[in-house]
């Protein structure tokens, strides 16, 4: 559907709203509804979101450290355009109109989407088109905002009880609620391959079908949103957290890639080693190199890193394996079509639009600088090889180490790294100046 028929759709339709969005530095929606009439205007020249939205964190607590916006600039608006690309309806709200937009014709340095797009755009360049899908795991309680704020936010209850992945009952006791999320996404525009429990009270995993990686993206974005929305209809709260309970196993946001060209999947080769191309092999030396300097794009918080530990079925070393679920990067190559790398570092509380730009970005520089893979895949437990080095240990030391990284500003420009690294510095902060309630119980009456 080209721009010219979603205007008809629209002028035809007897609901004068249409509903907008953009994402900010955490990969969270932040929009508003229009009157139809303003969308033609926006459509083609774009229009002011009050750039407030890059200056502040998911709390809405403005940044004191930023330089692209603060009390500094007068939080001035900042021209976004919408991409009619992103057109589809909210069946679950009225079938309302709903578009996507960024900031990419202003090349602002804190839009997510807009620098996504560039690295496409050096894919590209190249000759490359891309296939990528994310999936998710995430937790769903019996809540609402408001019995979990009576709760003081602890304690949610679980969906469902015990430890129960594939569970055929545990989705059909739930199959309201179940079934909305597969039909009522695919209305969306938000495919879904899979849906199934994963082990663990009330956990579903739901794996996106494969697009281009922008789209992917949006296809991402749009599902956690979608997914909240939905579940708030069934009077259910689901939580995208990377870890909300020491003894559960945390929720992953696996990032599936593969490279393409003349409608060929250029990582797959019959005559290489393990049937994978030295492409491929080069993209992934790429992402393994880069992975310390970038981490934060994959685990943006202080709980990202209560996920990458040991045995969680998240890795912790720079490691590649064959269909090997303890490794950072697992490669599965069941045929042609299929071959591809699962980057299985990132959280599902990573900011879809940066975890992917940072793949992709990490993969094009290893095929652009040759890189090769400088050690065997791993086979077994992949937590105990540490020929590579291990992951940064927590969001500190990961930010630390892409702040002062020559590589992640070749990669992303030295204005995004420094905006980035500076809103996850503040991030850092705000934890250490809370009491949190571990530290009450172990030390409030014995010390």
């Amino acid at each position: 559907m080209n721009q010219k028929e979603i205007l008809e759709r629209i002028h035809q339709s007897e609901d004068n709203r249409v509903k907008i969005a953009i994402t900010d530095i955490d990969g969270v929606l932040r929009g508003k509804i229009i009157r139809k009439e303003k969308l033609l205007s926006t459509l083609e020249q774009g229009a002011g979101f009050c750039d407030v939205v890059f200056g502040w964190d998911m709390m809405d607590a403005a940044y004191n450290n930023a330089e692209v916006t603060g009390w500094h600039t007068g939080y001035p608006d900042a021209t976004f355009h919408l991409d009619p690309e992103t057109f589809r309806n909210i069946p679950w709200d009225e079938q309302i109109p709903f578009f996507l937009g960024d900031f990419s014709i202003t090349n602002h340095p804190a839009c997510p989407r807009s620098l996504l797009r560039k690295v496409i755009q050096k894919a590209e360049k190249d000759g490359y088109s891309t296939g990528f899908s994310q999936e998710f795991e995430w937790f769903n309680f019996q809540e609402t905002s408001d019995t979990l704020a009576a709760k003081n936010g602890q304690s949610p209850t679980p969906l469902t009880t015990g430890m129960f992945g594939y569970s055929i009952l545990r989705a059909s006791q739930q199959s309201p609620y179940f079934n909305d999320l597969f039909t009522l996404l695919d209305d969306f525009k938000v495919p879904l391959e899979g849906l199934h429990t994963e082990t663990g009270p009330g956990v579903y995993e739901a794996a996106i079908e494969y697009s281009g990686a922008l789209e992917a993206a949006d296809r991402a974005v749009l599902f956690k949103s979608g997914v909240k929305e939905i579940a708030a209809r069934h009077q259910i709260m689901a939580s995208f957290m990377a870890k909300w309970n020491h003894d559960l196993p945390g929720c992953s946001g696996h990032i599936h890639q593969s490279l393409w060209k003349n409608g060929k999947n250029i990582f797959h080769d019959a005559k290489g080693a393990h049937q994978i191309s030295s492409t491929m092999e080069s993209y992934m030396a790429g992402q393994l190199l880069a992975l310390p300097y970038i981490l934060p794009m994959y685990a943006p918080t202080i709980n990202s890193y209560k996920r990458l530990v040991e045995g969680a079925w998240a890795p912790t070393t720079l490691t590649w394996g064959l269909d090997n679920r303890t490794t950072a990067l697992r490669v599965i190559n069941p045929s042609e079509k299929a071959t591809r790398v699962e980057l299985r570092v990132p959280g599902a509380d990573a900011n879809p639009y940066l975890a992917m730009a940072a793949a992709l970005a990490s993969g094009l520089y290893g095929i652009k600088n040759k890189l090769k893979l400088t050690t065997p895949p791993t086979t077994g437990n992949g937590y105990q090889d540490l020929s590579n080095g291990r992951l940064p240990a927590d969001l500190k030391e990961a930010t630390q180490a892409m702040k002062s990284s020559d590589l992640a500003i070749e990669l992303f420009g030295a204005p995004f790294v420094d905006h980035f690294t500076k809103t996850r510095e503040w991030e850092c902060r705000q934890f250490a100046a809370k009491v949190t309630d571990w530290e009450l119980k172990r030390y409030f009456e014995i010390i």
